[in-house]
């Protein structure tokens, strides 16, 4: 069995990102508004910072993959602002790891929410999604 002895409850990580044109809601599909965050951005924003703190502490051939997400967006941010994103490891069990998550702009907090996320081996879990659509390509 692989060692994860590198994550730990309480182990966090901070991320900022500029809100550009890229990141806002009419860019999204996610509203009409021009100049405002989306929130499928903020969201995916959130997985990022998940990712980044716990992959590059896993040994090499694993990955951690999100099963599950749970945010609430809940003040508006307006294009040029920057949004910081803090996440923590809440908890883990057999390898799944869940997370706290909350997002503030200049004026306060955005958003949070909470994430889950699977550690598994690359090579092998490439091989069932790859047998997967085998079988489905099959029964075609």
């Amino acid at each position: 069995m692989e060692s994860f002895a590198r994550l730990y409850k309480g182990m966090s990580l901070t991320l900022q990102k500029k809100i550009t044109i890229d990141d806002t809601a009419l860019n999204y599909g996610s509203g009409k508004i021009e100049n405002l965050f989306a929130t499928p951005r903020l969201v995916a924003f959130m997985v990022e910072a998940c990712a980044q703190l716990i992959d590059p502490t896993l040994p090499d051939g694993f990955v951690s993959i999100g099963n599950s997400i749970n945010v609430e967006h809940y003040k508006p941010t307006l294009l040029g602002s920057t949004v910081t994103v803090a996440v923590t490891i809440s908890g883990f069990d057999h390898g799944k790891y869940q997370f706290e998550m909350k997002a503030y702009d200049e004026y306060g907090q955005i958003g949070d929410g909470t994430h889950s996320r699977s550690l598994v081996h690359y090579e092998s879990f490439m091989h069932k999604a790859q047998a997967r659509e085998y079988a489905n390509f099959k029964a075609v």
